[in-house]
């Protein structure tokens, strides 16, 4: 089991999770897990799962969604499909409290992961399953990234403009699903411990990401207003954009009264509070190209450290577009502590891999350690599941791990 470095057991301590997840929103919901102390034992392909190479970083070619996804985890590999598989499920599941399978229905099916089988091994099992779009449907075995429920859900037709849909570059609704599920599962041990057995606990991207857009969902169906995208402008206050300074770029949201009458004083226009436009957040909205307009030669004037100072004093919020290595250069960022650093074979210096999002002050969550090589524990879990030195060597003989 990897280190617990902190000095109190994570609250998930002696929990058994085993992780057959992909890519980002059943493997980063087992991290979080791992993160609260359990024993999280990822399952990949003997060659190893797609996800552990996207976006390499090592020279091994592990890559950086892989490095943030599995921290803190043991690697076994496993050909499911084959007899002596199976049977290595079915010993895994045994000892298991929680099972994490972001797959279509019918491949978790085949696979032997199926609620009704996993409960006959293990009557009081938690099994947490991920799909794209839902278990109900016509679409329900239909394979999908983060990207198909943003476009589904209306999202990526708000993010971009008239003209041009754009679905987000982050993965949010990933991960988003990850943290949901992690608090299904939590919520399902403890219903397991007042006695109320095992449980399966369902989640897709589509559900998170309608859940995501859900006001602008409540809104056209109330009011028919037919938003279309408007770029970094806001739509329903303002003003609230991105603003190119002589050096930069920052952004503000200003919601609400008390903040358009600091954008007032800021401006030196009192005119903009008599203003019929911009009588209430919506209007503001209505006219946000106005608002930005407006804005816009205040913020080239000015360098983003100065605009930045002026928008403080008058507490607005504002805060700078940063790339990629101005954000791991930020010196609030590095104070905070958000990003650690965490070693990892053959990758040139630590890796910036980022925290666990929740902190708890009695019983801290955070990584236990690096992500696995590939199949690094395979042989410990073997043992630990009765599997002597011959029998190890039969498996890997026969392509079984």
């Amino acid at each position: 089991m990897a280190e617990n470095t902190g000095d109190a057991p994570g609250v998930l301590a002696g929990v058994r999770v085993l992780d057959f997840g992909r890519y980002i929103a059943g493997p980063f919901c087992a991290a979080l897990l791992a993160d609260l102390g359990a024993d999280v034992i990822r399952i990949e392909k003997l060659r190893g799962s797609e996800d552990r190479w996207v976006q390499p970083v090592t020279e091994n070619g592990a890559g950086a969604m892989f490095l943030q996804c599995n921290r803190g985890k043991r690697g076994l590999t496993l050909n499911p499909m084959k007899p002596e598989g199976r049977e290595v499920v079915r010993r895994l599941v045994a000892t298991a409290d929680v099972v994490i399978a972001n797959l279509p229905p019918d491949t978790i099916a085949r696979m032997g992961l199926d609620y009704d089988t996993l409960r006959a091994i293990r009557p009081e099992i938690i099994l947490c399953t991920v799909s794209a779009l839902g278990t109900r449907g016509p679409w329900a075995n239909k394979v999908g990234f983060d990207g198909i429920a943003q476009a589904m859900s209306g999202n990526a037709y708000l993010t971009g403009h008239a003209d041009e849909p754009m679905r987000a570059w982050v993965p949010y609704v990933d991960f988003n699903t990850a943290t949901s599920s992690a608090l299904g599962i939590v919520a399902a041990l403890l219903a397991r411990e007042q006695g109320r057995g095992g449980q399966r606990v369902e989640a897709s991207l589509l559900r998170t990401s309608l859940t995501v857009n859900n006001p602008a969902l409540i809104e056209q169906r109330l009011r028919r207003p037919d938003r279309v995208g408007s770029g970094n402008r806001g739509q329903t206050a303002g003003p609230s954009d991105i603003f190119q300074t002589r050096d930069g770029w920052v952004l503000i949201a200003v919601t609400g009264q008390p903040l358009f009458e600091r954008v007032a004083a800021l401006l030196d226009d009192p005119s903009l509070l008599t203003d019929p436009r911009f009588a209430d957040d919506l209007l503001r909205g209505e006219h946000g190209e106005t608002l930005s307009a407006m804005m816009a030669p205040w913020f080239a004037e000015r360098t983003t450290a100065e605009a930045l100072s002026d928008l403080e004093a008058a507490r607005i919020p504002a805060g700078p577009v940063y790339s990629p290595q101005q954000a791991l250069d930020d010196a609030h960022i590095q104070a905070s502590g958000i990003l650690g650093a965490i070693d990892y074979p053959s990758a040139p210096i630590a890796a910036p891999i980022a925290n666990s999002p929740m902190e708890l002050s009695a019983t801290p969550a955070h990584p236990q350690g690096r992500a696995p090589l590939l199949g690094e524990h395979t042989d410990e879990i073997l043992d630990e599941l009765g599997y002597d030195g011959d029998e190890i060597a039969a498996l890997r003989e026969a392509r079984v791990v």
